[in-house]
């Protein structure tokens, strides 16, 4: 029995298997994604997805499903599922399904009669193709599969409908035919490893719902062009791949290029193997840059979340080539772009070739904090070396006043408007405005600018500029004795202080105050905020957004988009508060904190064969059950967790090391 195996108990209840999705991608940008029985219950689920530049930002559902046919002695056995009106699942091939499998790849295995087939699916690494191969592994008699290709042709974020545009017509191709559908997008080839026959049939499929998106109050409903079928003979032990893809490929070449991208995958044979497989997921390679995205389905390569998870996603997981590939061969190059031109803030809004969000308030922190993982693994020197100056530059383009949304005061402190735009993560929006209004004086904010001033103190210092040194040390005295006369309640710290007016609500985001390398806080006060976060935030997948005793408390992620936005910073659980929280409580607590640490990384480990498999959703709920929502696989809150296990790990060897 593998980690990630699923029998026939769990697939047959489609009130369970329903709520089961994976994603798999080929870094760069390209994904397969649906539930494990194959009934797709979202408008971002598709066999085939993928970014299209030339049409917009969004990515775009070629081809949405492939349904599958056992034929033997003239009887047909359909394996497909789609979700009608009135609850009505329609062909119903899950009862078929024995078991699935996502250790090393998807492997789903059906059951007929006496015909056991089973089904693998992969992506090409950095080219928008999926192949899917099928292996009739029992047969006692002739048996053929038939193959109806469900085209959709359009974003994501829209659902298409029986039209006269729409073009049917399947030319011929080598082992299979293409189709263009709207003459905007680019041609889908359909191809087998053998050649097969096609039947010619056009017909709309009417009525297919998506169940996620209904529950999210969006539309929910569309039509499906099924052009025709291809049918092909299979023997016992026989093996054919299909593949589908926006360039015709060899038919030879499939098996070779099958057994090569097989080599590539790592086993997931543990939560952290699971998480180091979902964090490379994330890299995204788009022409001569390398970006790693905020997650799947709908995510683009933000700032604030690229450098959070950079470091875990890429140096804790054993791959330093992504961090060179992401950070000095892109994000260094925008980072002193943005400098130059602060001006230029728009531009990252409206493009994917460019690193979105730099000029939020909080992003050009992040990255000095992503460039000292970087130190943490590689050294304060060689760290210096490397992005020193760029670093002292950061901070010196704030101190000069140049950040178009970040002020500094003469108190050593910075201070942001979050009136009118969301000034930190908590960015939800109604009418144009946040939900959230944090405004003024942010406390993780400034927690993150009282780490960066410390942090590049100390590597000016390593390289020799100690005149520049001491100037960040001097701030960072100034910033420290405001943040506390600013922040400290006596009990734990404010969440925002604007004028006269404190707001005191018990927010994960004091946590950072406490958890980075630099904290401003004694270690009394270090100690108050851990405990008050355990006390009223903490739960098994992170902390909460604000604590049960507010009145504001709305921990359920529930209801049409308007309640969701209102609940979304108001109780619900996002994981990547976790890195901050572990960091914290191991600083304060040392070694006697580690076994508390373990049991914490049990409820993460739950996840893992849970909604979307073998990775992390974007947020929980904040009461029991905890039950995931958002995005499906998030970058941040895979990270956490990683450097979450990756500081046990050292703590213990730590210990080990001690009692030798």
């Amino acid at each position: 029995m593998s980690y990630l195996n699923f029998d026939k108990a769990l697939l047959i209840n489609l009130e369970r298997s329903l709520s089961n999705e994976m994603i798999r991608t080929n870094r760069a940008g390209v994904y397969n994604s649906s539930t494990l029985v194959d009934c797709n219950t979202r408008k971002y689920h598709g066999q085939l997805v993928l970014p299209l530049p030339d049409l917009g930002n969004d990515n775009y559902v070629l081809l949405s499903s492939l349904d599958e046919t056992v034929i033997q002695h003239g009887a047909e056995f359909n394996l497909g599922l789609h979700k009608y009106g009135e609850q009505n699942f329609s062909p119903n091939g899950h009862k078929y399904i024995r078991e699935f499998d996502c250790e090393v790849i998807a492997r789903t295995t059906y059951r007929v009669g006496g015909v056991v087939l089973t089904k693998e699916r992969l992506l090409v690494s950095f080219e928008p193709r999926i192949l899917i191969r099928y292996t009739l592994i029992e047969a006692h008699s002739p048996t053929t599969i038939r193959f109806r290709p469900f085209l959709a042709f359009r974003s994501v974020n829209e659902l298409t409908h029986e039209n006269p545009f729409a073009n049917s017509n399947m030319d011929e191709v080598e082992n299979g035919r293409v189709n263009r559908m709207y003459e905007h997008f680019p041609q889908l080839f359909m191809q087998f490893s053998k050649q097969p026959t096609y039947v010619h049939e056009p017909h709309w499929y009417k009525g297919i719902e998506y169940q996620k998106e209904q529950e999210r109050g969006y539309d929910y409903r569309e039509d499906l062009l099924v052009p025709g079928y291809f049918e092909l003979p299979m023997k016992k032990g026989e093996s054919v791949i299909f593949a589908a893809g926006i360039t015709e490929v060899s038919p030879r070449t499939l098996k070779s290029t099958w057994e090569k991208e097989l080599k590539r995958r790592i086993v997931r044979d543990s939560m952290f193997a699971c998480l180091k497989n979902s964090a490379a997921q994330f890299y995204k390679r788009e022409g001569d840059k390398c970006h790693l995205l905020a997650g799947y389905p709908w995510f683009k390569a933000t700032a604030r979340e690229q450098f959070f998870s950079l470091a875990p996603c890429t140096l804790m997981i054993d791959r330093p080539e992504y961090w060179e590939a992401i950070m000095d061969k892109t994000a260094v190059d925008e980072v002193r772009e943005f400098l130059g031109d602060p001006d230029s803030a728009s531009r990252y809004q409206k493009t994917t070739s460019h690193l979105l969000g730099l000029d939020e308030p909080d992003a050009l922190l992040w990255f000095i904090r992503s460039v000292q993982q970087y130190a943490e693994h590689f050294g304060l020197k060689a760290a210096a070396d490397k992005y020193g100056q760029l670093s002292a530059d950061v901070l010196e383009f704030i101190r000069k006043q140049r950040h178009p949304r970040l002020q500094l005061h003469s108190n050593g402190l910075v201070w942001v408007d979050g009136i009118e735009r969301p000034a930190t993560w908590m960015n939800a929006m109604e009418n144009g405005r946040p939900i959230t209004p944090r405004t003024g004086y942010i406390v993780e904010i400034n927690a993150l600018w009282y780490n960066a001033l410390c942090f590049v103190g100390q590597m000016l210092e390593q390289s020799g500029q100690e005149h520049r040194a001491y100037l960040l040390t001097y701030q960072a005295e100034l910033c420290k004795s405001s943040f506390i006369s600013t922040f400290w309640n006596g009990f734990y710290l404010d969440d925002y202080v604007i004028d006269n007016y404190h707001n005191k609500e018990v927010r994960p985001n004091q946590i950072w105050a406490a958890g980075l390398p630099f904290s401003p806080l004694d270690r009394k006060q270090q100690k108050a905020v851990v405990d008050i976060c355990t006390k009223e935030l903490l739960t098994p997948r992170g902390l909460r957004t604000i604590s049960p005793k507010s009145g504001d408390y709305r921990p359920i992620y529930i209801g049409g988009e308007k309640e969701r936005n209102h609940n979304f910073h108001n109780g619900p659980v996002w994981p990547w508060t976790i890195m901050a929280y572990a960091n914290a409580y191991m600083q304060v607590y040392k070694q006697s904190g580690l076994s508390f640490m373990e049991r914490m990384l049990v409820g993460f480990e739950v996840e893992m064969s849970a909604l979307c498999i073998g990775t992390l959703n974007e947020i929980y709920d904040g009461n029991p059950p905890y039950k995931g929502h958002g995005g499906m696989s998030f970058a941040p809150s895979v990270a956490a967790v990683i450097s979450v296990i990756k500081t046990v790990e050292a703590k213990k060897q730590e210990e080990n090391n001690q009692n030798l």
